[in-house]
């Protein structure tokens, strides 16, 4: 349990919630672990089994506090507000600032730019483990690549046109997949990286990080849920009817840590091998039924580590990432702060 911004989030199994005063208390098995007032709270998120005593509720939906509920793996259940809310107000500015070209523009090239800085660590960190055993051509390549992404971030920072913005992010993710399989330390031809294919994956690591980009799109569409943004209305990605483009937005800055790191740790520790897959007579490869729940294991266990959020400056674990970025985009389109702080991570 912690709270991070005004929110309070509380993960521990078990965990009970009461009123005490004008105080929320945070017990488990009967032991209070933590007392915040409400005044200090702007919403609290829930995860699994976790309880809240009904005077707690009650009190938290007078003062206007949000209280969301989200499954054991991060699924958006429900939220529970008073009669006023601002959410209408806060959705009525996504809209807003959604088709207004140079606010729009302002936080996706933040999302682009620290999409590009993320992936270009990605390749700093393969570099750095295993460099030495990569071959003078492929190092080189590695090396322009990062180079290049570098320059890619710097004018996303500076670009004012949308669909040039995008034709940027297409460049850096042309850049850092070109090089992605030489962060593989696998030497299995069945392991393979072949360049990034997607509907239907065509090799093991494509169908890896297909799987993993689904379970954090999951992820960030519960998160903004729970702030109360609308997942469907995004700035970098175009609206369109089903896809949830704000979710994909906000993916986009966290693909590189949370999911293409997991993904090269589990094939270069042959966590997974190439019996984990199945291929399809179309050539297709995906994941085997049973080799799912070893990646959800996993999946779980990374979202479980904790850095110090570089914005915050206060350790949270991965697993609150998508929550608090989903609440520093809130912040921003409030007028809160300057800007959209996006996660650039170090």
């Amino acid at each position: 349990m912690r709270k991070l911004l005004n929110t309070l989030y509380v993960s521990t199994e078990g965990a009970y919630l009461r009123r005490d005063g004008l105080n929320v208390v945070v017990e488990v098995e009967r032991v209070e672990k933590l007392r915040v007032p409400l005044h200090l709270l702007g919403s609290v998120a829930v995860f699994g089994q976790v309880s809240l005593s009904p005077a707690l509720m009650g009190s938290l939906a007078e003062a206007g506090i949000v209280t969301a509920f989200f499954g054991t793996n991060g699924r958006f259940l429900a939220r529970v507000e008073g009669p006023v809310s601002g959410n209408v107000l806060l959705r009525r500015e996504q809209y807003r600032v959604m088709d207004d070209g140079p606010d729009c523009t302002r936080i996706a090239r933040a999302i682009v730019a620290a999409k590009s800085l993320n992936q270009r660590s990605v390749l700093q960190r393969a570099l750095r483990d295993h460099g030495s055993a990569l071959t003078d051509a492929a190092r080189d390549a590695v090396i322009a690549a990062i180079d290049r992404m570098q320059d890619i971030a710097r004018r996303a920072l500076h670009e004012t046109d949308l669909d040039r913005l995008r034709g940027h992010e297409g460049e850096a993710a042309a850049l850092y997949f070109g090089v992605f399989g030489h962060a593989l330390r696998v030497t299995d031809p069945a392991l393979a990286f072949r360049g990034r294919s997607r509907r239907p994956p065509m090799d093991v690591p494509n169908a890896l990080l297909s799987f993993l980009y689904t379970l954090l799109v999951h992820d960030c569409r519960g998160a903004l849920e729970g702030v109360g943004l609308d997942p469907a209305a995004g700035f970098l990605h175009r609206m369109r009817p089903g896809r949830p483009s704000l979710a994909l937005d906000l993916m986009e800055e966290l693909r590189a840590p949370l999911a293409d790191r997991l993904a090269l740790s589990m094939l270069n520790r042959r966590e997974l091998v190439a019996g984990d897959f199945r291929i399809m007579e179309n050539g297709a490869v995906l994941l085997a039924e049973d080799s799912r729940k070893t990646v959800l294991t996993a999946w779980q266990e990374r979202k479980r580590e904790e850095i110090e959020h570089p914005f915050l400056k206060e350790r949270t674990s991965l697993g609150l990432l998508p929550h608090l970025q989903a609440s520093l985009l809130a912040r921003a389109l409030r007028g809160d702060l300057d800007t959209y702080p996006a996660l650039i991570w170090r």
